[in-house]
């Protein structure tokens, strides 16, 4: 292969990898992807070195269900899929650097992912943790947010429910002072530099502790970013997750908070934020103000 002029400017290009489906191309791929042909084809008339690949984000569900249904290993039916998607592009036209080409289920691709995460363990920013997930049990696997409409698998229309599971989580906090920061130096619209901002959801403020009067409680934490109001505070408002909630309930509220939680559950996180109306049921506990 001809090398590179290393004198010129370098220009990277990176589409989003497309998942191969066995249903190959909607308008939405060719769409996007003609944008960024015309700004690589324009860079490279400019003199750019052009770095422009594609590939294939080819782990998914839809794989996974269709070889447990028909008994066929998911690596046949994603190589097939692949070859349907790269004649597709082909014949569009796009200038791709088809010899840069990757896929996620490669073993020559994801042993580097397998080296990143080891190495962010050694480094103490991949730990384990008990966090609330979508579970399907019909699928028998953990959906976004995005995957569950009205309660149900976006995929079957299979009833998910909210329960905690271990699972691994990268520590991104540690670096959240300069992902804000960096945000400066982006040529990005405004709008969508807040959007990041809202999304590492920085917030300076105080942790206070409110007593229960059910000593099995002990103390309600609770953040604020405006601790001078706190004399004001009349309820305390308590996440259907929360670890000590069973301890708070008395008996005569306990059904009612049991049926709560049942209802939370089969909601995402994005439903339970959208509700217009926000809802409760009191648990029979009260707390003491810290000041």
């Amino acid at each position: 292969p001809v090398k590179p002029d290393t004198t010129r400017p370098k220009f990277y290009a990176l589409d989003m990898f497309p998942y191969p489906s066995g249903s190959g191309l909607h308008v939405g791929h060719p769409e996007g992807y003609t944008a960024t042909d015309i700004t690589s084809r324009y860079k490279k008339m400019q003199g750019f070195n052009v770095l422009h690949p594609m590939g294939w984000d080819a782990f998914g569900l839809p794989a996974e269900q269709y070889a447990l249904q028909t008994g066929t290993h998911p690596r046949e039916t994603t190589a097939k899929n692949i070859d349907r998607f790269r004649t597709q592009l082909q014949s569009l036209g796009f200038g791709y650097d088809w010899k840069r080409e990757v896929a996620t289920t490669d073993k020559t691709y994801y042993k580097w992912t397998q080296w990143i995460f080891k190495r962010l363990f050694e480094k103490n920013l991949a730990y384990q943790d008990e966090l609330p997930v979508n579970w399907c049990p019909k699928l028998g696997t953990v959906l976004a947010n995005e995957e569950v409409i009205d309660g149900l698998s976006e995929r079957g229309g299979f009833p998910v429910e909210r329960r905690p599971m271990r699972q691994w989580v990268l520590r991104i906090t540690q670096y959240a002072e300069r992902l804000l920061d960096d945000l400066d130096l982006l040529d990005w619209p405004q709008s969508i530099k807040d959007m990041q901002r809202n999304w590492i959801g920085k917030s300076e403020g105080a942790q206070l502790a409110f007593t229960a009067d059910n000593a099995d409680a002990s103390q309600i934490p609770v953040f604020t970013t405006r601790p001078e109001t706190v004399a004001g505070v009349s309820y305390l408002v308590l996440a259907p997750e929360y670890a000590d909630l069973a301890k708070l309930v008395t008996p005569e509220h306990k059904a009612a908070v049991d049926d709560y939680c049942a209802a939370a559950a089969r909601k995402s996180d994005r439903d339970r934020g959208a509700a217009a109306a926000k809802s409760g049921v009191f648990t029979g506990a009260f707390a003491r103000n810290p000041v």
